[in-house]
Order: C-alpha cells, then structure tokens, then sequence
C-alpha cells in the first residue's frame, strides 16, 4: 500500500506544480482514501495507483468533463 501511495504522489507531482502545504494534504487524502480501498479487499498495487490519482484528480478538478469540453452531444 505505501508503495502504491509514494507511486501516486511522485506522479501527482509531475502533473500538479503545488506547494509542499498542498502536496502534504493530498497526501493525507489520498492516504485515506487508498486504505479504504485496502481495507474493503483491493490489493494490486496498481489499480490503487490508478484509483488514487483518479482521485486527486477529481478533487482539484482537472478531471472535470465540462471543463474539458464535453457537453455531452
């Protein structure tokens, strides 16, 4: 599981250009999040890192599909 996260969070930093404040929340959010994931049975450490980013991703909103353009038509 701590590989999975330490995986999310050196790709998170790629993408997201964020202060060590920031980057320490999220850590904190996604640490949760990949344990409740842990704790109900997943344990393939890469459809964590998968879920995880996902996850981020919908918490700052850059995986938006409105925002990305998609109206749905």
């Amino acid at each position: 599981m701590e590989a999975a996260i330490d995986r999310i969070m050196q790709t998170y930093d790629l993408l997201m250009n964020r202060t060590a404040a920031a980057s320490a929340e999220a850590r904190a959010k996604v640490t949760s999040y990949v344990t409740t994931l842990f704790e109900a049975g997943e344990r393939d450490p890469h459809r964590l890192t998968v879920c995880g980013l996902t996850y981020l991703r919908e918490l700052d909103g850059s995986s938006d599909p409105v925002k990305a353009g998609y109206t749905g038509l």
